[in-house]
């Protein structure tokens, strides 16, 4: 028995609680001793407060804030341990009052957090599946890309009561000027225009997208797409009629996209970057110092 017990030290084949001292075991209330991270990990979403704006850090994982002078603060720091609020976040919304609304995909659940930060509050108690993307209507109404159960779901901000609003296999959405939701799809017809009714509209009929994210649509209705595959941000003008607006360096995988005036901001996992575009020079400048 000595000598097995031996043998398995050596090859460090002993169980897992007996190579470990009582102080060594992992600790699940412990999430504030993980190293600090100090730079952009994995950043796939971006939204835009009022002087700041919120990046969602898969890797980190968390929330950052970006300030106007490029430099990144951390505003909310995600769990390590896996069914812990925000330890795979994945997309985010600002609402007008300056909170925000953070999908996370271990947890299914979107949470709530304050303006100043602070404890992630659920609010569907587990309702969805795996939150790709979020939007908040006018009347305080989010809706959520669901990936897993491929629709789009909804559900009154004070409530957080979900239900299905239209069967869509989408990864992004984003609400116009006119309170009209569009949804990038994974189907042949790839840009679809939904009322209030959930009654789509087809813009983009056929696959031009190799791999589309996101979507944000300006008041004259020209729609951008941000495509991971292609390197690139499309341009759909009124008429449904793609072009590839942007592409290649710096970009390397534009996932994340939001409106902030007259600039896209797009969130780049692999370039580890946030990078704002003048819609009308198309010039390109990263954003994190």
């Amino acid at each position: 028995m000595k000598r097995t017990f031996l043998i398995l030290l050596l090859l460090g084949g002993l169980p897992f609680s007996a190579n470990l001292s009582a102080q060594q075991k992992p600790d699940v209330e412990a999430d504030n001793e993980q190293p600090a991270k100090t730079s952009v990990q994995y950043p796939l979403a971006i939204a835009i407060g009022k002087s700041s704006q919120f990046i969602v850090d898969l890797d980190l994982p968390g929330i950052w804030k970006l300030g106007e002078d490029g430099q990144l603060a951390l505003f909310v720091q995600g769990s390590k341990w896996i069914r812990k609020p925000l330890n795979r976040p994945r997309c985010v919304a600002v609402l007008e009052t300056g909170e925000l609304l953070v999908g996370d995909t271990p947890t299914r659940e979107v949470y709530r957090i304050a303006a100043d930060g602070g404890e992630p509050k659920p609010l569907t108690n587990g309702g969805i599946g795996i939150p790709m993307s979020i939007a908040v209507d006018a009347n305080q109404t989010v809706y959520v890309a669901d990936l897993e159960t491929h629709t789009i779901v909804r559900f009154p901000l004070e409530t957080g009561k979900v239900e299905t609003f239209v069967k869509a296999n989408t990864r992004g959405i984003s609400i116009d000027s006119q309170g009209r939701l569009w949804a990038v799809m994974q189907n042949a017809t790839q840009l679809v225009r939904f009322d209030a009714d959930g009654k789509g509209t087809e813009i983009v009929r056929e696959r031009i997208f190799e791999f589309p994210h996101n979507v944000v649509v300006l008041e004259n209705g020209t729609a951008f797409v941000t495509d991971g595959y292609a390197k690139a941000v499309w341009r759909v003008p009124v008429d449904g009629t793609p072009e590839k607006w942007i592409s290649g360096e710096p970009m390397k995988n534009p996932v994340g996209l939001a409106l902030q005036g007259e600039h896209l901001l797009v969130a780049d996992p692999h370039a580890k970057q946030i990078f704002r575009i003048e819609i009308e020079t198309k010039q390109i400048q990263p954003m994190i110092k």
